[in-house]
Parts: structure tokens; sequence; C-alpha cells
């Protein structure tokens, strides 16, 4: 159970019983979509996460999916447009609505302003797709059709691979966020990123608000994908949220762009989701196609920290057996990966935490160790050790609330809260009393431990300056 399973939550899965099973079946995180909801509307559903947290005794981390600026047509005066290829329509404010051709009612003027002849614009998640043949002399914009369908009202709309002067953060996520982080919130994604200013005006609402919790950077816009070095220095998480990015590059591109997506937050030491469709037909099925049996597992073997469910737990027929295939697949996909893994020596540009936690599990590979203890406040020299996938068990030790919850979204990592009341106890020595008091460890079990050590009492925390082999 070492790939995290993020679940929605919705109609098929608010109740406490369901939460339960589904913490049962494998889930470590669950998302609340706020793109169908409030604050108001989450308040009994986090109470109960909390109850079946305190229940079961686990850390169960709550992410809040904030909508960002979904772009959608307005109300169309039809009630649907019949659109066939090569049809003309125009594309403007409501309150310029002239009857010369279909007119589609779209109130962004600074997009609108920003649009020119050649620009590709898609509807409906792809269904429909538009090119601009001209922008006229009164504002409206003409489109030619790409293929033919059904135009209804409120339809989303893209514009693939061009940048927008819309800022992810709208008026009604930050009363979202706001809201959302007073009810105790764990993580917070942000929707329709495109550059790391997006991410910072984030951490710094959540800092206006006391809190200090992760951000979870969702994968939406070519944009963001092309500035994805300075997004990975800002965010804490990234999703690759394959419906939207699916619309904004070709789907044949899509599976290359999720393998380099996977691979630079792994080499960064950020944890990665996979998201969107993963089970689809479970919604109304009991079981998974094999393409989608064959997706997951290759999220997985691609380095993926975390794999998601939407609609199949938010509003499927079956939730807990959607999230018990998911960890069938994912524990079938973590066996084949130790078979042909080889640890692998960080690359010479890498600073000493990289090299710490490849000698961590280099060690525990030599002395056949059951488990590598990481003590680390921010959480960071687990992460390290986790980019390097040891078939060993990672517990990672924290004094910190917040960082135990974002350890939730890490490959392979345990996480245990462990108090101060001690202030005798370093690092080493929480360690070493984690695994002497643990029923997790028999006597005589071998276990790796990496802890920050000061030399002197007085010396300047550096981080993790340790790895020590212990035997219970």
């Amino acid at each position: 159970m070492k790939t995290k399973i993020v679940a929605t939550i919705g109609p098929a899965s608010n109740t406490k019983e369901k939460l339960t099973e589904l913490v049962a079946a494998g889930v470590s995180v669950f998302r609340l979509n706020f793109s169908h909801g409030g604050a108001s509307d989450f308040v009994k559903i986090i109470k109960a996460i909390r109850d079946v947290e305190t229940e079961l005794g686990r850390h169960i981390t709550i992410m809040q999916d904030l909508s960002g600026p979904k772009i959608r047509l307005g109300v169309l005066e039809e009630k649907s447009i019949q659109v066939s290829k090569g049809m003309e329509l125009l594309l403007g404010p409501t309150e310029k609505r002239i009857n010369e051709l279909p007119y589609l009612p779209f109130d962004h003027e600074m997009i609108l302003e920003s649009l020119v002849p050649g620009d590709r614009m898609v509807l409906a998640d792809g269904g429909l797709q538009f090119i601009v043949r001209e922008c006229r002399k009164d504002g409206l914009v003409c489109l030619v059709a790409d293929n033919s369908g059904i135009v209804t009202s409120r339809k989303g709309l893209a514009l693939p691979g061009k940048a927008t002067k819309v800022r992810a953060l709208t008026d009604k996520d930050k009363k979202d966020l706001s809201e959302g982080l007073a009810l105790g919130v764990d993580a917070v994604a942000i929707s329709y990123v495109q550059t790391a200013d997006d991410v910072r005006e984030a951490k710094s609402l959540i800092a206006a608000a006391g809190r200090n919790v992760p951000v979870v950077v969702k994968l939406e816009r070519q944009s963001a994908v092309d500035n994805l070095d300075e997004i990975l220095a800002e965010t804490d998480i990234v999703m690759v949220a394959r419906g939207d990015l699916g619309v904004e590059c070709p789907l044949p591109k899509l599976p290359g762009l999720q393998k380099r997506i996977i691979s630079a937050c792994n080499r960064a030491s950020k944890p990665v989701i996979v998201a969107t469709q993963m089970l689809l037909s479970m919604v109304n099925s009991p079981a998974p196609t094999r393409a989608e049996t064959t997706d997951v597992a290759n999220a997985v073997l691609d380095g993926a920290d975390c794999v998601m469910l939407s609609e199949e737990t938010a509003m499927g027929g079956f939730p807990v057996e959607t999230v018990q295939y998911m960890r069938k697949i994912t524990d079938e996909a973590e066996a084949m990966l130790f078979e042909s893994r080889q640890l692998e020596e960080p690359d010479a540009g890498r600073g000493i935490p990289e090299f710490l936690a490849y000698s961590a599990c280099l060690l525990a590979d030599k002395a056949r160790a059951k488990a590598i203890v990481a003590h680390s406040v921010s959480g960071a020299a687990a992460r390290q050790v986790s980019e390097r996938r040891p078939p060993q068990a990672i517990y990672a030790l924290t004094t910190d609330p917040v960082t135990v919850k974002a350890l939730n979204f890490v490959w392979g990592v345990e996480p245990v809260f462990v108090r101060k009341e001690d202030e005798s106890l370093n690092h080493l020595r929480r360690a070493e009393k984690f695994v002497s008091t643990s029923p997790q460890f028999a006597e005589n079990d071998c276990v790796v431990m990496t802890a920050g050590q000061l030399s002197r009492p007085t010396e300047t925390p550096r981080g993790t300056n340790l790895v020590k082999l212990f035997w219970k």
C-alpha cells in the first residue's frame, strides 16, 4: 500500500459509514470539489471525516479543490444550436447579440480582445472545435466550425496553447478558500494555474488567514506546462489533471506529457497526483476495463505518488469497490516496480540531502532492513527517501501537524506525529524511541534512520545530517 489513493466525496460517499469503508479500502486523501458547492455544503462531511480519523486512529487528509476561472459561454437564446463543419458563428458579449449568424454569448472581455485569426477554440471538453476566422471592428469574433456537434448554454470553453489574462483565483475561490481554511482543510488545490505567481497568490492568502497548508497545483493549461520549472519551485504538490489538459494539448501527446511531468516532479521531490477517468467505467460497472487497469498501473510505474478518483467515488454506484480495485492494481504495479528496480545514485548536481537519502536506501538494501525511519519537521527527508522508491516501509516522524497531513500525498510514506513533550529527546532519540516502542518492529529488527543531529546545543539546525543503522 505505497501508492496513495485520493477519493472525491459526493452523494455516493458522503456518509460516515461509506467514509469508513473507503479509508479501510485504502484512501489516504479525501477531495472536496468546491466547483459543486461552498463551505457550508461540506461542514457535515468534514466533521464525519474527522470522526472517522479519530475512531480509526489514522491520519486522513482533506483536500479542498477550488473551482478556478472556468471559462464558459453565456445563455443561448435558443435551447441549442446544431453545428455542422464549416458553419460560421459569431462570438461576443451578451448585450451585443445580433441575428446575422448563430450567436454564442461570451462575457469575457479580456479574452475576446486577445483573440486573433487562426486561434483554436474548443467547447464541451473537446467535443466541438472552432477556428477564429475574423476579429471584427464591432468587437464580435467570427468563428468557423472545424467539426459537427451541438452547442448548449454555459458550455466550457478552452483556448489550447494560448495564455490568457485570467488569474487562477476568482472572487468565489478566495471566499471558498477563506471559509475552507476556517473549517480546517489540510491542503488546497488551485485550478487553471498558468504561472508561479498564481501559486504565490494562493500561499499569500493562506498565510493571511493564519494557516500553513500545502498547495496543490492542477496542471490543466499548456501555459502551466511551459512554466513547469518555475511552478515546481513554488508549489508543494502537483496534479496532472488530464481532463482539461487533454483539451489543451493534442490527445496523442498526453501520455508523453504525463510521463515528463511525473519525472520532473520526482526529480524535485514534489508529490504528483495523476487524475481524471482512471476507472471511469466503474461509475456504472463493478469492474474496470482492461485499458483502465493498464492506465492506473502505468501511472504507478511512471512514478506517480497518488492516483485520484473523481466521479467514480463521488457519484458512482460502486465507490468502495472502485477503491478496492484500484488498490489491487497499484499493489501489482508496485510488485513489478520492485522486480525491475535498481537503486540509482542521484545526479552529480543534486545536493547533500538527496545523497543522504540515497545512502539510507543503499544501507537498507545491504542490511536487509525492515524499514527506513526519517525524522523531519518539514517532511523533506521522507520525500527524498521516497523519490528513490525503496521496497522498505518509510516511517516519517514529524512534530508538525501540518506536515503529517501533507505526507499522505507521498509515495510509500507512513506519517507519524510525535509530540515535543520531552524536549530532552533530539530527532535521533525520538526515532530510536519510536522503533523501540512500536509494535510494528520485532526484537532484532534492523532499521535505517535519518535525522538532523546538532553537534552542540547552540548550533543552528541544518536539516538531515545523519544516517544510522539501528537494531531493536
